[in-house]
């Protein structure tokens, strides 16, 4: 998970800590709570417990969490929000040049992995087993360089995330199949009565949105204006205000930074002028 985006997002909550060296654990110096870092593997377990309230990890890190929980027992972890970064995936990899090709072939051999429950219900869902004690797959822990264990000869294949995929060529191996696809998550104690968690979880949401959006300002006649709306519909709706000059309005709406190239190329299409288009530094949108 990428700490310096959870830094930033922290940052665009106003949320004001210092963190001195070697510590794991600092105090907010504007709202009364703690900041705790922990490997992000261990913060669903610390969430879903209720030791701490809100937490920002990998969904594939609360799936696994999930995955080890005994039959029976629920989930004490629930996802608040995708914060959009950190986007990976857990595949199935194998050595290039070998000849397994799908990932039943890998079924009664030698799998390594540092996410064992979730590899254990992939292979159980492969075989039609629902106990994992009684998988022919050889699944084996291993907590770091998990891509070197075919090399090695202790793996036939491995179960790994997969960012870039350059990690994984430069070892020679390939993917086959997807267990999860992950991103960086906001999650929270289902137990906690904390006041503050929706504030918190409000102003995150607030920085994501206007992280992924700018505002976009034009002008256009006014019997064109319902097929500009249709171009920008905004998050709820565009706001539209009449201009000194009769028959024209400016209309200001949220449009998606990913496609305002596009959304400008079509509103000058349409007779749209003036068009403007500003960074948000922060919202509260419905």
């Amino acid at each position: 998970m990428d700490l310096q985006a959870t830094l930033d997002l922290l940052a665009g909550c106003d949320i004001q800590f210092r963190r001195e060296t070697r510590l794991d654990i600092a105090l907010v110096k504007n709202l009364p709570i703690a900041l705790i870092f922990l490997p992000a593997a261990d913060i669903p377990t610390f969430v879903g417990e209720g030791r701490v309230d809100l937490g920002i990890t990998g969904r594939d890190q609360v799936a696994e969490h999930d995955a080890q929980l005994p039959p029976g027992e629920t989930s004490g972890v629930e996802e608040v929000l995708d914060l959009g970064f950190g986007a990976c995936k857990l595949q199935v990899q194998v050595p290039q040049k070998g000849d397994i090709t799908e990932a039943k072939q890998l079924v009664g051999k030698n799998v390594v992995t540092s996410f064992t429950a979730l590899t254990q219900a992939f292979f159980a869902k492969l075989e039609g087993v629902s106990d994992a004690s009684s998988l022919s797959t050889k699944i084996k822990y291993v907590g770091g360089s998990v891509e070197a264990a075919c090399a090695l000869g202790v793996a036939d294949g491995i179960v790994d995330l997969v960012e870039s995929g350059e990690t994984m060529k430069a070892a020679g191996l390939k993917a086959i199949d997807t267990v999860v696809e992950s991103t960086a998550v906001l999650v929270k104690s289902k137990n906690t009565k904390n006041e503050l968690v929706e504030l918190i979880a409000s102003r995150i949401r607030g920085v994501i949105t206007a992280q992924k959006y700018v505002l976009c300002q034009y002008n256009i006649p006014r019997e064109k204006l319902a097929t500009a709306c249709k171009i920008t519909p905004g998050k709820r709706a565009p706001t539209v205000t009449a201009l000194e000059e009769p028959g024209w309005v400016a209309v200001s709406s949220m449009v998606e930074k990913k496609t305002i190239a596009t959304v400008m190329d079509e509103l000058t299409a349409v007779g749209a002028t003036d068009i403007l288009v500003l960074n948000i530094a922060n919202s509260r949108t419905g």
